[in-house]
């Protein structure tokens, strides 16, 4: 204080005496004795012990109504927050019986809704081996938490110290995820708490066993079932089965009798014996380690299985907008339209025809049931998961001959009979749009005119180009009942319109299935329903998606019965003649494209549709160099044993398909392979009969009905007993040149440059091969022609009347 500031004021100034009239000074600060004045040096910044603890009461207050106050505000979460995982169900797909399954699909879960439904054993070894102190602790275990706290701020892997009702929170609830972090960790901690707090202990062992992950499945009923029978249920698990399955919960991958499976195994044995000697006390001693289920195919796809589970997904999506992912893990139960009998009988028939050919051969079959549009069978391929490629629904090929039949039906439903006479040799007129130079040609000299029976058994290309440009609508009367009767609207335009009048005689792209249910126009009175492989999908008891069976008449049933006598004529004395079905009633038409570059058969009963379509692709390098196609059918795209190739690549194939003449026509192989399903298909079946001939409409002649010849009356109504047709090769053949010993004036070439259909165009025309409708009603796009008045009344069938 001796150099203490001098204040400069008009004040008096204060005395610093006693005694003086001034207040007293305040008193100094204490002083130790020895005259030590306080603390000094480093010590006058070190606390007081009470300060200290004061300190600490403050922060351990703070940090506990922190916790308190996060708890308070953690909320317990609903069933509705449950992982769309945690109770993901497979869903099974079944053939039209509805109990025969095809497939399980996604995750192998089944949720148990009673915890008595899971055997006590398995109960007691989980929370022997995961949580001793289950049924007594709070939902944490404060040793377990701690360690596992530590563990998870240093970085490492989340200890298995997690309580059980901990395990259910993180498996079962949405936002408690499986991530490494101390948020998540005392969130899992807080709403353990609670949950053992608000639910029992059975409701939370029920949930985890039933949510955990067994390794080849998910939840115990579903596990019991992988591992040890497929009769299996967890009610009825043995000690050592409960002990199986609990030992696996740590590590799901182990392999089904790893060695470290079976130490952790005898450990659980162990621990159920020192918690429960009443109960186990003798386990350790007699145990067996359980016998297990051997792994069969467990592809979902393998076989003919994916063909038929792909076709299924693929329809869901587009009609019922059901992704396959909802389907994997929404435990549906889907009844599809498929009879395992005729999948089989079909795949026999084409395999048997295929016999003995090489890989370059392709073939497609498709039946459907023409009463409800329901695909009954088809056969593409052997196995899924080598050849995905599925003929009868991605394979477009032009459909020659066999689409002549539409074109028939659009000139009945016209007002035109059976009766007219047509022109033979030439075209009526002589130059009709789409014609090649010298016009459309025959493979063979049938006269100057046939009626319209004949033109159809024989398949007279003139007669039917001529009957085409004869409609009232022209082209467009067979392009709108064709769309009408589920065929790819797109294609069909695109087609009329680059090939004009060659649509008549089938230069559109057509896959067998969309064949197979056009003619059910003809095989069900004239009715269309689209059609489709999935009858219902249900989800427990309730029925979740119906059948869609919408139905449009495309021609009138006189018109259908009428179609059926001149296709029958085909299978007895036309193109087909001799391959019927006995004394079954059975119509179709044969077909065949340019150079044999493909074939057809297509025919129904009043009971079945099908459509079987053959084509041959070879594998041809740059250099023109043909190559064997691989295992699956397919062109090599690098050179066979250098698979590491860098030259090729899929850009740039090593090979690739050119479609090449099969060497033989529709009559052939195609309806070969028809007959043999269709006689299979109908084992059992009553014989049904085709309604009888209706004589719809009145004779439109085209062409001068020819002079008659006075000949012998022959048995046969059709048969002239001088048939210009019998042995003379092809008669369906499209246009020239054709497999036989005639010389055609001209070639009628179909010109269709870079889109024929070959083998992997699937969907070109971006429907994903199922055909998309212009009138929105989920049946068939185009208009249906109307009926002309003609003098004759329809033809009821049995089940109409």
């Amino acid at each position: 204080m001796s150099n203490q500031e001098t204040i400069v004021s008009d004040a008096p100034r204060r005395s610093r005496r006693r005694g003086e009239g001034g207040p007293p000074e305040p008193p100094g600060p204490p002083t130790k004795k020895g005259g030590g004045g306080g603390k000094d040096g480093w010590r006058r910044f070190v606390p007081s012990w009470k300060i200290v603890v004061a300190g600490f009461v403050v922060l351990a207050a703070g940090l506990f109504g922190m916790v308190m106050v996060a708890y308070a505000n953690t909320p317990v979460p609903t069933a509705d927050q449950a992982k769309s995982d945690a109770l993901a169900q497979q869903s099974t797909i079944y053939y039209r019986d509805g109990k025969t399954e095809i497939a399980k699909l996604g995750t192998k879960r089944e949720i148990l809704d009673d915890i008595s439904k899971m055997s006590p054993s398995v109960r007691d070894a989980a929370v022997a081996i995961e949580n001793k102190t289950f049924y007594e602790d709070s939902g944490i275990s404060i040793s377990g938490m701690f360690r596992s706290l530590y563990m998870t701020a240093t970085g490492q892997q989340l200890q298995g110290a997690s309580t059980i009702t901990q395990q259910m929170a993180r498996n079962y609830y949405d936002g408690l995820s499986q991530e490494v972090s101390i948020k998540r960790k005392v969130m899992e901690i807080f709403v353990a708490v609670k949950l053992d707090e608000e639910l029992s202990k059975d409701d939370i062992l029920k949930t985890y066993l039933n949510t955990v992950n067994f390794g080849k499945a998910y939840g115990v009923q579903a596990a019991a079932q992988a591992y040890f029978d497929k009769d299996a249920t967890a009610a009825k698990l043995t000690p050592e089965q409960g002990a199986y399955l609990a030992a696996r919960i740590q590590q799901p991958n182990w392999e089904a009798d790893a060695p470290e499976l079976r130490a952790r195994w005898k450990t659980v044995i162990q621990y159920m014996a020192e918690q429960w000697p009443d109960k186990y006390g003798k386990l350790p001693q007699t145990a067996k380690f359980p016998k297990l289920r051997k792994d069969g195919d467990s592809n979902e796809l393998g076989g003919l299985r994916g063909y038929m589970v792909t076709q299924v997904l693929q329809e869901l999506k587009e009609r019922r907008g059901l992704t396959p992912d909802a389907v994997r893990s929404g435990g549906y139960h889907i009844v599809s339209t498929f009879d395992k009998k005729l999948m089989k009988a079909a795949q026999v028939a084409v395999k048997s025809t295929l016999n003995g050919r090489t890989k370059e051969f392709h073939a497609g079959l498709a039946a459907v049931d023409p009463k409800n549009g329901r695909i009954l069978a088809f056969n593409g391929g052997d196995n899924f998961v080598t050849d995905q490629f599925n003929e009868p629904f991605d394979a477009q090929k032009q459909a020659a001959s066999a689409f002549k039949p539409y074109v028939l039906a659009a000139w009945l439903q016209a007002g035109y009979s059976l009766k007219s006479f047509v022109p033979g040799n030439v075209t009526v007129p002589k130059v009709i749009p789409g014609q090649a130079p010298g016009g459309f040609k025959n493979s063979h000299n049938v006269g100057q005119a046939v009626d319209v029976v004949k033109a159809t058994a024989q398949s007279v290309n003139t007669a039917y180009v001529s009957m085409a440009f004869a409609l009232p609508g022209k082209i467009d009367d067979v392009k709108n009942l064709v769309e009408a009767a589920g065929f790819n609207q797109k294609r069909m335009e695109d087609d009329v319109r680059d090939h004009h009048y060659q649509f008549a005689i089938g230069s559109a792209l057509v896959t067998p299935v969309e064949q197979a249910a056009g003619y059910s126009i003809f095989a069900n009175a004239g009715k269309y329903t689209k059609y489709h492989v999935v009858q219902e999908v249900k989800l427990g008891k309730q029925v979740v998606y119906g059948e869609q069976l919408a139905s449009k008449r495309v021609i009138d049933p006189g018109v259908a019965a009428d179609a059926t006598v001149a296709m029958e004529e085909v299978l007895r004395s036309g193109t087909a003649r001799g391959k019927g079905l006995g004394n079954r009633p059975a119509a179709g038409k044969t077909g065949t494209n340019n150079d044999e570059n493909g074939a057809w058969f297509v025919g129904y009963t009043p009971q079945i549709s099908a459509a079987v379509g053959f084509y041959r692709e070879q594998c041809k390098t740059k250099t023109g160099k043909v190559v064997p196609p691989n295992a699956n059918r397919t062109c090599p795209v690098t050179p066979p044993g250098n698979k590491k190739s860098t030259k090729y690549n899929d850009q740039n194939p090593y090979s690739s398909a050119v479609e090449v003449g099969l060497g033989f026509e529709g009559a052939d192989d195609p309806t070969l392979t028809w007959q043999r399903f269709m006689l299979a298909a109908h084992e059992g079946l009553p014989v049904e009969q085709f309604p009888q001939k209706a004589d719809v409409g009145l004779a439109e002649n085209i062409v001068p009905s020819p002079e008659p010849k006075p000949t012998k009356t022959p048995d046969n109504p059709f048969d002239s007993g001088d048939n210009p047709f019998d042995d003379q090769g092809n008669q369906d053949c499209l246009v020239n040149p054709c497999n036989d010993n005639t010389t055609p004036d001209d070639d009628v070439t179909i010109e269709d440059p870079g889109n024929n259909g070959n083998h992997g165009n699937n969907g070109n025309d971006g429907d994903g091969g199922i055909p998309q409708t212009a009138d929105g009603d989920g049946v068939g796009g185009g208009r249906a022609p109307e009926p002309r008045p003609s003098g004759w009344s329809p033809m009821s069938r049995p089940e109409d009347r």
